[in-house]
């Protein structure tokens, strides 16, 4: 099964609430009801910076994931869109 695709356009479930911790954030889907722990503040910066971005890459970049973490942050995206906190944004 393919990963998400870095190079589209992805943003946060419309009901699905952030709420930040000390430790990352919690995410929850009120659609689901599925809980998701964020235990990264750049993940969080990433996940916030995905309305803003082109990309799910160009939201990365903008959090300061470094290159050679991309594909960690990556698989934490696809993690998340696989449970639909994700959705790919379309035009």
């Amino acid at each position: 099964m393919p990963g998400i695709d870095l190079d589209r356009a992805w943003d946060l479930h419309p009901q699905v609430s952030v709420r930040p911790e000390p430790f990352g954030a919690l995410l929850y889907h009120f659609g689901t009801r599925k809980l998701s722990f964020l235990k990264d503040r750049r993940l969080l910066a990433v996940v916030r910076g995905l309305a803003d971005a082109p990309t799910a890459r160009a939201a990365c970049t903008a959090a300061g994931v470094p290159a050679s973490d991309l594909a960690a942050y990556g698989a934490a995206l696809d993690a998340l869109a696989r449970s639909s906190m994700l959705v790919e944004r379309t035009p």
